[in-house]
């Protein structure tokens, strides 16, 4: 067994080793390209306030970018017996490089590396979730400019209510998807803080420039408490699992409405083929699994912050090992959620649309309020014409053409695309993915 960074002259008990170390050797290969990254800012510093020679740097950066790579190919392993991605890291430099290689732990603690890992995965996963939001918000409200004077039936309690459209419906998820997305950049803005510097909890001795590592890393401001910036861990990852939760129940939503809408009792639209399953039994069935798991999946990731605020809310200031538990429910949850959006955005693309729903009288009935507002506006009182219309429809007397003119604002005859467009390419801005991904570029030399 490889001695930790920790140990000093008695080894731990084997089965404790396996229970306390758990999966995280597993979780931490999400984390292995950040830790190199904010192990590079961390020296840039050090050599600026005289704990490294800047011959030292060089040949770490240099090193430390060779992993980056390996790392970014998919080819950076955490050996067995070897405890977490930092103690693998520092392990590589000192066998490369000898002992200037423990040196860059020299102000930090594996308290603050874990939080700055985090942050650093994290605003990039969010970076990937916003893209493929806007991807997916893209088709729907190309969809929705297509069909937008196609006319559907307007469901409440399961029961035929009202006219809609398919370009209110594909239109009510794009929406969706814009407040998703201002709940995705509050995430991100909270992530986007520097923990590094805190150390274990309570700073360092050492005068650390807290300020450059936070430019060199593209942060937008440091999380200044140390303390707090300890207290954070677990408080990000409920809050940024909230913002997917919220992708998530559109998701979920959408899921639901395709499964149901696609099949013969209701016809309203057809699912690719090559998006369908079959039946070993059946030989016409066409299931809309996709959609299924979609909605289950989605379903899951709506529990995640709850499961994320049970581990660490009954928890006191500093830290305590039961905030690793929280990295195997929400390191994975992002790239389930972009699977999910990029299954939706590929059939919701290539979806197909009945234009004749309409035909099928037992739809007349959805007009009645049609037939109420006309009688009002030729001066009938409301309620008069609401039970005349009644009585009608009782007396199977009830007729209207199959035409609406609805004209005021998020309306069938006034979608508010447009409007719906420029909120959300507001808030896509409002991310200035741009300022990380220079910083990034810098720190990195690309």
């Amino acid at each position: 067994m490889a001695q930790k960074l920790w140990e000093k002259s008695v080894q731990v008990n084997a089965e404790i080793d396996r229970f306390t170390v758990g999966r995280d050797r597993e979780m931490d290969l999400y984390l292995a390209k950040y830790d190199v990254l904010g192990s590079m800012a961390h020296i840039t510093m050090l050599e600026s306030i005289g704990l490294l020679a800047a011959d030292e740097l060089q040949v770490l950066l240099a090193e430390l970018k060779n992993i980056y790579a390996s790392a970014e190919k998919g080819d950076f392993v955490i050996e067995e017996g070897i405890e977490d991605v930092h103690s693998q890291v520092e392990l590589m430099l000192t066998r490369r490089l000898g002992d200037v290689g423990k040196k860059i732990h020299s102000g930090r603690s594996r308290n603050d590396q874990v939080l700055v890992d985090l942050k650093l995965f994290t605003r990039d996963k969010i970076k990937q979730v916003a893209l493929a939001v806007e991807e997916l918000f893209d088709v729907l409200i190309a969809q929705s400019n297509t069909y937008k004077d196609v006319l559907m039936p307007g469901y409440t309690h399961l029961q035929i209510a009202m006219p809609s459209s398919f370009g209110l419906w594909f239109g009510a998820y794009a929406e969706s998807l814009a407040d998703d997305m201002l709940f995705l950049q509050s995430a991100y803005r909270m992530c986007n803080r520097n923990p590094l510097g805190s150390a274990a909890g309570y700073g360092s001795s050492f005068p650390l420039d807290r300020e450059m590592t936070t430019r060199l890393l593209g942060f937008d401001s440091m999380n200044y408490n140390v303390v707090y910036a300890q207290m954070g861990r677990g408080k990000m990852e409920r809050n940024v699992a909230f913002a997917l939760a919220s992708v998530a129940g559109t998701l979920a939503k959408m899921a639901f409405d395709a499964c149901m809408f696609s099949c013969q009792n209701f016809g309203f639209v057809k699912l690719p083929d090559e998006c369908t399953t079959g039946s070993s039994i059946m030989p016409h069935k066409k299931n809309p699994d996709v959609f299924e798991l979609t909605r289950a999946k989605c379903n899951k990731l709506q529990a995640l912050p709850q499961q994320i605020m049970l581990i660490m809310n009954n928890l006191p200031s500093g830290y305590f090992r039961d905030l690793q538990i929280i990295k195997e429910s929400f390191l994975p949850a992002f790239d389930e959620l972009l699977d999910c959006l990029k299954m939706a955005t590929y059939i919701m693309d290539k979806i197909k649309v009945n234009t004749h729903i309409l035909d099928d009288d037992k739809y007349l009935y959805m007009f009645s309020v049609e037939e109420v507002n006309r009688l009002a506006a030729a001066g009938m009182p409301f309620r008069d014409a609401y039970k005349k219309v009644g009585l009608d429809i009782e007396a199977g007397q009830f007729t209207h053409s199959k035409e609406v003119h609805h004209t005021h604002a998020g309306s069938i005859g006034q979608l508010c695309n447009d409007r719906i467009e420029a909120l959300m390419r507001q808030v896509v801005e409002g991310f200035r993915f741009e300022q990380v991904a220079a910083a990034e570029k810098a720190l990195l030399g690309r």
